[in-house]
């Protein structure tokens, strides 16, 4: 009962936290469904924010500090929350005359390929309540245990005695662990498996939910399969991990800076800002989530710079500062809250901890090399698919499909795209500099690196291909093999 209580509550906070963001939508399934999936990636950052700083000002009675958070979102709710509508060009009204066989086989093997993740991710997670890995129980369940069990000496888990266990590492997903425990009384194993299983097939929601918005339920359908297909997401998204916790915020930050390009394509005198806030507060919770969250974060901002000055007069910086203000804006509590316990509770990384050696590291070329073949070689093998691997035949189908963005979507694609390569170099410079031996390092961490990005790529791809009847080769190509 305590653990359905909170798990209302966390989601109540998240929908309150959405919908001040939000502006109403025409009543379809989809707008409803990505509420729900942002709703509990919210409801979680909410829960893992609230229970760090309840330790930080010595709060014992958790529930009340919650029923206040609670009734502070409601209020705002009913105070901020805009009545104009806003105008999203949904992907139903433009998907065409799509074969109804094509898309009832669609429908079938998307219904197919859920059932069989929902059983894959039940199985994974009773034959490892602990979670699957070193990391799980040595960092991201350690550092839960020791907020929850620690007392006043709950700071003695970020120490630099246990380097094994990243105590530099952001809080979101054992605070958020730590809370659900503080509610129950106990350090029941069934809440981090719960909350790993909740992110990963929210992450899915949001991907099916976000695209049939945006380009229909064809793609949506399609980009559905490529993720939920992939093994190593559900592998990992059960292994209790912050990877697809990470790939969440990250899809969920991309997703809603394209739903925002969208409206003000449709509606240029609407100012809402809301989905660009909800983006900010996405972008943070990923740096709360992990260090390479941070790392999303400064490549988000830059690359929505660059798309602001490029698709911006210089003369017009009203226009500018509405598209990157309320996006700063809203990252701005949390990276307060990151830069405390960065500075005043975790130990200094060790990415930097010999300037000397890093230089010599970023001059020897060998190891640029060593990198871009290991990148190479882990972008076919990184989904450990079992003859074919995605990426290939993701890469046969834009050819066979066609490009064709949506240009009301473009602004929001360039943006996104210009992030995720921006990440991926932040990712080769940390190999070139990382203190541990190079090769057990990409071995051991670039698959799961990939993956982080790997739903927003996904998204961004279904995006970027023809939407509708065209999709999967044109109606009139359909029609020739039709009696």
């Amino acid at each position: 009962m305590a653990l359905a209580l909170s798990a209302i509550l966390l989601l109540s906070c998240g929908w309150l936290l959405v919908g001040l963001g939000w502006s109403r939508q025409a009543p379809l399934a989809s707008d409803l469904l990505l509420r729900v999936c942002l709703s509990v990636g919210f409801g979680l950052g909410i829960f893992s924010a609230v229970f760090f700083l309840s330790l930080l000002f010595h709060f014992t009675r958790l529930m009340l500090v919650d029923l206040a958070v609670l009734a502070l979102l409601l209020a705002g709710f009913f105070v901020l929350r805009t009545s104009t509508a806003i105008t999203i060009v949904h992907g139903a009204e433009k998907e065409g005359n799509v074969p109804a066989w094509l898309h009832r086989a669609l429908t079938a093997a998307f219904a197919l390929v859920l059932f069989a993740a929902l059983y894959a991710a039940i199985m994974r997670t009773l034959a490892h309540p602990h979670g699957d890995g070193w990391d799980a129980f040595s960092i991201w369940n350690l550092h839960a245990r020791f907020l929850f069990r620690g007392g006043i000496h709950w700071r003695d888990g970020f120490t630099p005695l246990l380097p094994w266990s990243h105590p530099d590492y952001p809080l979101l997903l054992p605070a958020a662990v730590a809370h659900f425990w503080t509610h129950l009384g106990n350090d029941a194993t069934a809440v981090p498996a719960l909350i790993s299983f909740l992110f990963t097939f929210s992450t899915a929601g949001l991907l099916y939910s976000a695209l049939s918005i945006l380009g229909g339920r064809v793609p949506a359908m399609l980009g559905g399969i490529a993720l939920l297909s992939t093994p190593s997401f559900i592998e990992q998204g059960t292994s209790q991990y912050a990877d697809v916790p990470l790939s969440f915020f990250i899809l969920a930050t991309i997703a809603l800076l394209c739903l925002n390009d969208n409206r003000e394509q449709n509606d240029p005198s609407h100012r809402y800002p809301g989905f660009l806030a909800l983006a900010g507060l996405a972008a943070a919770g990923a740096a709360w989530t992990k260090n390479e969250g941070l790392l999303f974060l400064c490549a988000i901002v830059a690359a929505r710079l660059v798309g602001v000055v490029r698709e911006n007069s210089f003369g017009n910086w009203m226009a500018r500062a509405r598209q990157v203000v309320p996006l700063l804006a809203a990252m701005a509590p949390v990276l307060l809250l990151i830069a405390y316990f960065k500075h005043s509770i975790a130990p200094p990384g060790d990415l930097f901890s010999d300037p000397a050696a890093t230089f010599h590291k970023l001059v020897d070329p060998a190891r640029y090399w060593a990198i871009i073949k290991w990148y190479v070689k882990g972008f076919f093998r990184f989904g450990h698919w079992l003859l074919i691997p995605g990426t290939l035949v993701m890469i046969g189908f834009y050819f066979a499909a066609g490009k064709e963005a949506d240009p009301k979507s473009q602004a929001g694609i360039r943006t996104s795209v210009l992030a995720l390569i921006l990440t991926l170099i932040g990712y080769f410079a940390v190999y070139l500099i990382t203190p541990y031996d190079i090769y057990w390092h990409l071995r051991f961490s670039l698959t799961r690196l990939f993956l982080q990005v790997w739903p927003s790529s996904i998204f961004l791809f279904f995006l970027c291909i023809k939407n509708g009847n065209d999709m999967c080769g044109a109606d009139t190509a359909v029609r020739e093999f039709e009696p």
